[in-house]
This record gives structure tokens, C-alpha cells and sequence, in this order.
């Protein structure tokens, strides 16, 4: 069985499935992307849902592991 089967979402009941999503987090004042994260994601108003084992293994990733690229990032204000 898989670990969101049967799961719904908590705003707005929708079935939850599972995904493998984009992330990005602020590190030390610098936004970073972390790819290929599982995830729960509902199918009628995209809230992301993750495990704990997979917070943790972003957590430790980020502290132990450098990045695999850093790329410029346009900045808007409006």
C-alpha cells in the first residue's frame, strides 16, 4: 500500500496522491531548489503534503551535501 492512499486533504477533502514535486526552502538567506522530493499532493487544490523521513532528508542534505548547481534568479518588485 502506498503511504497517501485513502489520504484526503485536510482544506477541502480532495484525494491525496502521491508526486515527485519541486521544493524550494530558504537556506541561510539564499532560496535553494531541491528536486525530486516526494510528496502528497491533492488533485482538486494542490496542497503539497510531506513525511517527516522526507523533511529530514532535505534538512541533512542541505547541511551535508553541496549544491549540483547554482543558477541566477531574476528579482521582480512590484
Amino acid at each position: 500500500m502506498r503511504f497517501w492512499e485513502s489520504e484526503r486533504c485536510e482544506y477541502c477533502n480532495g484525494p491525496v496522491v502521491e508526486k515527485i514535486v519541486e521544493l524550494t526552502r530558504k537556506v541561510n538567506g539564499k532560496y535553494v531548489l531541491i528536486k525530486n522530493v516526494p510528496a502528497g499532493v491533492c488533485k482538486e487544490c494542490g496542497t503539497r503534503y510531506y513525511t517527516a523521513n522526507v523533511l529530514k532528508s532535505i534538512d541533512a542534505s542541505i547541511k551535508r551535501r553541496k549544491a549540483v548547481k547554482e543558477v541566477p534568479m531574476a528579482v521582480y518588485s512590484l
